[in-house]
């Protein structure tokens, strides 16, 4: 699997958001994309859903261009968005009907991806029973219990406690290596997108476009107590400088 960005560019009401945006995405990666208020985060990842069509350039997964959305790409918001009247199984299930699935190979699918996540014993419950950090791993396991070919994350802990949260990023990460799934992760939070990711895209704003990219050469185990580390904490050091530099930049 690879998702190429090719030259993509967003324009709404003459304004340019986004100018010239490359990337290469391959198998199992985990990019995490950063960048200061008017970078175009969000809208890139609206543009790769296919939720909305670029103005220029082209996106392609395994070389067939993105004209909407699809199964082959998994999209996780903020908010979870889960469906109020579906149990937890019926949410991670939802996607699935729209697939060629024997009726078993569903089931199989729900009680995996529900295990995986840690919540199979809630698989009865409401949304309204769970907490938000519950209620985002639902919304987890119903992306990728259609084993999309990218799994698509637009800020999806934002609304969560700093505890919560940190919780996220550990249990992300270790599905990501259970999985083997192929991620791109958009953030604000530098130290979680150094946490997480094996490579760093910096978006600089006014239009967007990818100013640096970094590799991130920390072990392949992320653990909480690796945020205390010299290493760490230089590598986050320098993507916020990064961010801090392009922002200023563009004023």
């Amino acid at each position: 699997m690879t998702l190429v960005l090719r030259e993509v560019a967003k324009e709404y009401a003459g304004s340019r958001v986004l100018d010239g945006v490359g990337l290469e995405v391959g198998r199992g990666d985990f990019l995490c994309i950063v960048g200061a208020s008017g970078s175009g985060k969000s809208t890139l990842l609206n543009l790769i859903a296919g939720l909305e069509p670029s103005s220029g350039g082209t996106i392609e997964l395994d070389g067939a261009p993105v004209r909407g959305p699809g199964p082959e790409r998994g999209l996780v918001f903020q908010s979870g968005a889960l469906f109020p009247f579906l149990t937890v199984a019926g949410n991670v299930g939802f996607g699935l009907r729209l697939l060629p699935l024997a009726a078993e190979e569903r089931r199989r699918r729900v009680e995996w991806y529900l295990s995986e996540v840690g919540l199979l014993p809630l698989a009865d419950a409401l949304p309204k029973e769970l907490s938000g950090g519950q209620r985002q791993r639902v919304a987890i396991a119903r992306a990728l219990a259609c084993e999309p070919s990218v799994l698509l994350l637009d800020e999806p802990f934002g609304a969560l406690d700093v505890q919560t949260k940190e919780d996220m990023q550990v249990f992300l990460h270790q599905v990501w290596q259970d999985t083997g799934a192929t991620v791109l992760m958009v953030t604000h939070d530098v130290e979680e997108a150094v946490l997480l990711g094996r490579r760093v895209i910096v978006l600089a704003p006014h239009p967007g476009r990818v100013a640096a990219e970094l590799p991130v050469p920390l072990p392949a185990r992320r653990e909480l107590a690796l945020k205390r580390t010299p290493e760490f904490l230089a590598l986050r050091a320098r993507v916020e400088d990064l961010v801090r530099g392009y922002a200023q930049s563009s004023v």
